[in-house]
Order: C-alpha cells, then sequence, then structure tokens
C-alpha cells in the first residue's frame, strides 16, 4: 500500500511537468516560427518599397532632366541629381534585403539599364548641356527601366508568395506535431486515470462496500474517502492546459491571418490602379479577417479623385464632426474613437496639395482592441498611404509632363510665328537699304552712308538669327539629303577661309583630319563645324590659337575644335547648348551673339544621331567634341 501511494503522486507529478513542458515548448517554437515568418515578410517588404522607390527615384530624375531640357534652369538639376543619387542607394537596399539568386540578377540587369539612361540620356543633357537629340531613344531607354523594374517586382512577388506558402506549411507541420505530442501527453493522462481507478478506488470501493456490510449501516458512507485528492487535482490541471494549448492554437492562426491579411492588401494596392475599386476590395479583406461591423475609408488623391467607401454598403456613413476628429490626429498612430464602442481609426497623411484620409473600423462585439491588432491596423495604414502617395505622384508627373509637352508646342508655334512675321519685313528693310548703298555717290552724305551701312549690317545679323531660328525649329532627320559625307573633306573646304580669318585676328589655326565618312546632309555638318570654329575664333584674343582634329575610333568618327580663349564658368557648361544661352562672361564682355550657334550644333549633330560634349577652364579656353556613328565607305565611281 506504501508503495502505491508513492506512485500515484509521482504519477501525477510527472505528467504536470510533461504538460508544463509541453506548454512551453509550444509557445517558444510557435513564437521563433512567427519572429522568423515575420521577419522574412519585413525583408521582402522592404526590397519591394527599395524597388518602387528606385523607379520613383529614377522618375524624379526624368522629370527634372526634362524640365531643365524645357527651361534651362538650375533648379530643375536638384531633383535630377537627388533622384540619381537614391536610385543607387535604393538598388543597394533591394540587394541588401533579397538573396535570391533571380531577384539579384534581374536587379543587375535594371541597374544597368539606369546606369544606360544616366550615361545615354540624361549626363548628356545636365553635364553636356544637350538637349533631348533623338526623343525616342530617351523614351526607349526609360522604357527599359521600366520593364527591368517591373520584373525585379516580379521576381520579389513570387518569392514573397514562395515564402509566405513555405510558412505556412512550416506552421501547420509544427501544429501537427505539437497536437501529435499533445495527443500522446492526453493518453498518457487517461492511462494514469484509468490505473488510478483500478488500483485505487476500485479497491476503495470495495472496502467502503464491505465496511457497510459488517457495520450493519451503522457507518456512514461519507466516513469512506471517496478518492485522492490529487486525482481531482489532476483532472483540473488537464482541463486548464488543454484550453490554454487551445487558446495557442487560435492566437497562433489569427497571428498568420493577420500576415497574410497585410500581404494581400499591399499586393492588391500594388497591382491595382483604379483608386476606387481597389479601396472597396481592400475594405472588404479588412473587415472580413478582423470580423468587423463595418470599415470607412477616405483616400485622396487630387481635387478631382476621392476615393471614399464604406463596407458593408449598407452601413451608415461617418459624420463629418468624426471625419473631422479622426484626420486631425497623429498620422499611422491606431486611436480610440471617443463615444464610438468598438471603433477605432487611423489617420493618413496628406500633402500639400491633398488633405489627409482616414481608416475607420467597428467591432461591437468586441470592442475591446489587442495590442497586436492595432499594430496590423497601423501597418495597413502606411500601405494604403504608401500606395496613395505614389499615385499622387504618378497623376503630378503625368500633369507636368502634358504641361511641359503643350509649353514646348507652345514654344515651337511662337518661334515659327515670329520667324514668318519678321522675315517678310526683312527683306524690304534689306532691298531698300541696298538701294540706298549702291546708289550715286553724290546722293548721301557721309554721315548717312555710315547710317545706311550699319542698318544693312544689323539687318543681316537679323536675317542670320531668322534663318538660326527657322533651322531649329526644323529639326528632324537627314532624310532624303543623307549621303555618305567625310568629314575630312567638310574640315578641309572650310580650312582656308578660317585660316584667313585667323591671321587677320592675329591668331594661330591648325587642323589635322583623317578619313571619317558618315551618313548625314553634308551642308548641314558644314554649318555645324562652321559654328565651332565662328565660336572659337570669336572668343580667343590675339596670341591665341584655335585647331581641329578629325579621327576615327572603332565605328565612330571624332570632331574636335580647341581654343585657348576666355573658357566657360563651370555654372554655365550645364546649359551651354540651350536655345538663347549666353555665358555670363560673354555677357560681361559684350561679345555679340543671340546664343543659338551651340544649340543649331546640337541640333545638326542630333539629328544625325550624334552626341555633342563641352569641355572648358575659364581663363584657359574650351574644347568641343562631336561623335558621329561611320558609315561604309562608298565605292569608286568608275569612269569610262
Amino acid at each position: 500500500m506504501g508503495t502505491l501511494q508513492r506512485r500515484v503522486p509521482a504519477g501525477c507529478v510527472l505528467l504536470l511537468v510533461l504538460f508544463a513542458a509541453f506548454a512551453v515548448a509550444q509557445g517558444v517554437v510557435t513564437d521563433r516560427l512567427q519572429t522568423r515568418h515575420t521577419a522574412r515578410a519585413a525583408r521582402a517588404e522592404a526590397a519591394r518599397d527599395a524597388n518602387i522607390a528606385v523607379l520613383q527615384h529614377l522618375t524624379d530624375a526624368e522629370t527634372g532632366v526634362r524640365g531643365f531640357q524645357l527651361t534651362g534652369h538650375q533648379d530643375f538639376l536638384d531633383p535630377y541629381e537627388q533622384g540619381r543619387a537614391g536610385a543607387f542607394e535604393a538598388f543597394a537596399a533591394v540587394a541588401a534585403a533579397t538573396t535570391d539568386p533571380d531577384v539579384l540578377r534581374l536587379l543587375d540587369e535594371e541597374r544597368a539599364a539606369a546606369a544606360r539612361w544616366l550615361s545615354a540620356y540624361g549626363n548628356v543633357i545636365v553635364v553636356g548641356g544637350a538637349a533631348d537629340p533623338v526623343p525616342q531613344q530617351g523614351k526607349d531607354l526609360f522604357d527599359r527601366i521600366r520593364r527591368a523594374n517591373a520584373a525585379v517586382d516580379a521576381a520579389i512577388r513570387a518569392r514573397q508568395h514562395a515564402t509566405a506558402a513555405a510558412d505556412r506549411r512550416e506552421s501547420r507541420l509544427t501544429q501537427l506535431l505539437f497536437a501529435g505530442a499533445g495527443g500522446v501527453l492526453l493518453l498518457g493522462a487517461l492511462g494514469l486515470g484509468f490505473w488510478g481507478y483500478r488500483y485505487v478506488l476500485a479497491p476503495l470501493d470495495h472496502v467502503r462496500l464491505t465496511l457497510r456490510r459488517l457495520a450493519g449501516g451503522e457507518l456512514s458512507a461519507r466516513a469512506v474517502p471517496s478518492g485522492p485528492a490529487e486525482i481531482r487535482t489532476l483532472i483540473g490541471t488537464l482541463n486548464h492546459l488543454a484550453a490554454e494549448t487551445e487558446r495557442l492554437h487560435a492566437a497562433d492562426a489569427a497571428r498568420l491571418l493577420r500576415t497574410d491579411l497585410r500581404q494581400a492588401v499591399a499586393l492588391e494596392l500594388r497591382e491595382h490602379m483604379h483608386p476606387g475599386a481597389t479601396a472597396r476590395r481592400v475594405a472588404a479583406m479588412i473587415g472580413e479577417a478582423l470580423h468587423a461591423d463595418a470599415v470607412h475609408g477616405r483616400i485622396v488623391l487630387g481635387d478631382d479623385q476621392v476615393a471614399d467607401v464604406t463596407w458593408p454598403a449598407r452601413a451608415a456613413a461617418l459624420s463629418a464632426r468624426t471625419v473631422q476628429d479622426v484626420v486631425a490626429g497623429e498620422p499611422g498612430v491606431p486611436r480610440d474613437v471617443p463615444h464610438q464602442v468598438g471603433a477605432i481609426a487611423v489617420a493618413l497623411a496628406g500633402d500639400a496639395d491633398c488633405p489627409p484620409g482616414l481608416l475607420y473600423v467597428v467591432r461591437r462585439d468586441r470592442p475591446h482592441w489587442a495590442d497586436d491588432e492595432r499594430r496590423l491596423l497601423a501597418a495597413l495604414a502606411r500601405e494604403i498611404d504608401h500606395a496613395a502617395r505614389l499615385q499622387r505622384l504618378h497623376d503630378r508627373q503625368n500633369r507636368l509632363i502634358r504641361d511641359l509637352r503643350v509649353l514646348d508646342e507652345r514654344k515651337d508655334a511662337f518661334v515659327a510665328t515670329v520667324t514668318h512675321e519678321l522675315r517678310t519685313p526683312l527683306t524690304s528693310i534689306l532691298g531698300y537699304t541696298e538701294m540706298l548703298a549702291d546708289g550715286d555717290g553724290g546722293a548721301l552724305s557721309p554721315l548717312q552712308e555710315r547710317g545706311v551701312t550699319a542698318i544693312l549690317r544689323n539687318a543681316h545679323r537679323l536675317q542670320a538669327t531668322v534663318a538660326d531660328l527657322l533651322l531649329l525649329d526644323a529639326s528632324g532627320t537627314p532624310g532624303e539629303a543623307a549621303a555618305p559625307v567625310d568629314l575630312a573633306a567638310v574640315a578641309g573646304g572650310l580650312h582656308a577661309e578660317y585660316a584667313a580669318q585667323a591671321r587677320t585676328r592675329e591668331i594661330g589655326f591648325s587642323g589635322e583630319a583623317a578619313a571619317a565618312w558618315v551618313k548625314g546632309d553634308g551642308r548641314r555638318l558644314e554649318r555645324a563645324l562652321r559654328n565651332l570654329l565662328d565660336n572659337a575664333l570669336k572668343f580667343t584674343g590675339p596670341g591665341g590659337s584655335v585647331s581641329y582634329r578629325v579621327t576615327v575610333t572603332g565605328d565612330t568618327a571624332t570632331l574636335t575644335v580647341t581654343d585657348t580663349g576666355i573658357g566657360i564658368p563651370a555654372g554655365d557648361l550645364a546649359g551651354l547648348f540651350t536655345p538663347f544661352h549666353r555665358g555670363a562672361n560673354a555677357m560681361d564682355q559684350a561679345v555679340q551673339g543671340p546664343g543659338l550657334g551651340l544649340a543649331i550644333v546640337r541640333t545638326i549633330v542630333s539629328e544625325h544621331g550624334g552626341e555633342v560634349r563641352a569641355a572648358s577652364t575659364l581663363g584657359t579656353g574650351s574644347t568641343f567634341t562631336i561623335t558621329l556613328p561611320l558609315t561604309a565607305v562608298p565605292a569608286p565611281v568608275a569612269t569610262g
């Protein structure tokens, strides 16, 4: 009997220890799994956010380039520089947040596309001062970035889905393992109970009946123990552990559901662009996942775009006072709504042009919102706020591009109208002035002759300016006039003329040209070289030198014009090839010219698929470099 008395408490204690170890192990393993799953999801979200930031930074840079190209204002260079730097920081953030080889490979392709756009388009305009030489080229390069960015986003999303599925499988397997272990413990408890009944309760019942028979009923049945107190305590403990296990399973399932909810909302916001329909779907997802009675959302995207949704549709709308109280709160922080049982709301951030929005959820049967539910609502609000901000930026960018295009079209129309209206009166002025200048010598006094000569000289300057404007307005491609042109022959044809001018001004002049055949319009290429040589002589003083050189490297022809003139201030290099742009030192020294020569050079070179760059040091001189694609050397014409 003593052995039995020792075994029963020992078995109960062992079973309690096993159940306690089971509960602790399940809690620790579940918490670690959840932490690991959350960390994986956070890294994937960080990678997606960084990839979205890449495209946004590059879009800002492109907008800055477009604005600078159309206006020449230095203010547009700030978003370009910030966007360029931010894009490569975002590239590094994406690479740091993922180890997936497919994502990293596609990220390298996206980085290469961005570098190509910057070197072949953005830097050409901002650093070299060239406008968009081939508009379609810049668009094609940026479209490659968009496609590469979309490919990276798709790869990250595929990785997210695969990781989420693996996490769910891991959680289910863990739950099954713990359920099996719990079943084993339960069977052990049942076995201990059966053993106790067989070896403790049944003999006690037999003894009690025997005593009743011996005492003839004098002994009360209450005097005989009904069973050990340890067994009753064990049964209560088993019930408590079963309830706690069920609670832990429910909590784990709720956490998994909320993680899936955040990922589903983020996916919905990124894959669908219609604000109203997307907002309704997101509200329904939130309401169903949180077992809410009603969900209200308001997202302001612009003056004419407000997504105001209510789920379910029959739910009562929010009062103006409630909306005002919610949006006045700190954005992104969940807070209880006064005088509304079970209501919680999060204000969404706005900006200078759009007022703030809100996310409002009501749950009356369970009015208390746990901390993890508040964190979930805050995370959902951040996702919604981020998507709304991107949509607002996208809409503003589209409006800015439309406005810039309209401005560009109006500029072209203005130039065309002005040049057309100037040509007719200029023709009359030149005609009558030449008649006066060619008249008999005694018809005009010496003072009048000097006046007529000045009128004629300035009228010719104005006529040349009008011709330059017409040339800029008629930019395009060489078209039917395209033919093989030898740059060496073009330079040689101008050498004698400019050598004579240089001698007159006491400037050294030299040239070196190798045969370099390009396809284009010979007269327009001559015009480009003439403008560069004119500028070089104009800004070089006596005792200086001007030189040109034509070389061939690979499949590229290079034409370089170098002078030892006054140079160009560093701040003027960016807008050097913009129409009507003139350097500060040129204006200080009153050097004449409308500022169209280099713009014409850029236009002609761009028409021929080439690039023009400028390098200069103030007070030392300047170097202008034209690069053009080579073409096949024409076969010699046979003579009879």
